[in-house]
């Protein structure tokens, strides 16, 4: 199941632009890299480095041919040791999964991009002040994309963690090679 939830995720960022249609900044793939990363154990924590890949081919792919730009890996350096990070850091901190635990990791996920990914725009660029004004000023700007972030993370995270309980519970766990387990 993590890997139809990371494909999940993948399609997220894809299939707007594809149909397109606005994204509106409403993804999963926080919610996925944790439901991934949540699903590692021991020497297959290596697996991280698929979603690491799946998401940087992803970066690639709406770049150059969703949005036209060329690609310079160094602009996505950050955003790939996030990526490995929020799954890393799922493999470690949900082992016990609980809903305060899964809750706090995606408050956590969002939070942390947001404030990682808006300081980088303020720093390597030049549409802000490079003052503590206009630091403020992106973050500022950036709320409405913080807001529809945390609102799809919550969302899809409470979907995923819990999708393996509800389908126990309805018998559908076997049929779906999910022993139920990642409950939340």
């Amino acid at each position: 199941m993590a890997f139809l939830v990371l494909l999940i995720a993948v399609l997220s960022r894809v299939l707007p632009h594809l149909l397109h249609t606005t994204g509106g900044n409403v993804t999963c793939v926080g919610a996925g890299l944790l439901y991934f990363g949540a699903s590692l154990r021991g020497r297959n924590r290596a697996m991280a480095l698929v979603a690491v890949a799946a998401l940087a081919a992803t970066d690639w792919w709406l770049t150059v041919y969703a949005y036209g730009y060329p690609f310079h890996i160094a602009g996505y350096v950050v955003t790939w040791l996030w990526y490995a990070a929020v799954c890393l850091g799922a493999s470690a901190l949900l082992q016990r999964k609980t809903i305060l635990r899964v809750g706090v990791a995606a408050l956590a996920s969002s939070t942390s991009f947001f404030l990682l990914s808006n300081g980088m725009v303020w720093l390597n660029g030049n549409m802000y002040d490079h003052t503590a004004a206009g630091l403020t000023q992106c973050y500022v700007a950036a709320l409405p994309f913080y807001r529809n972030d945390l609102a799809s993370t919550l969302v899809f995270t409470a979907i995923f963690f819990l999708l393996p309980s509800v389908a126990t519970v309805k018998g559908w766990a076997h049929s779906m090679g999910d022993n139920g387990a990642a409950a939340a």
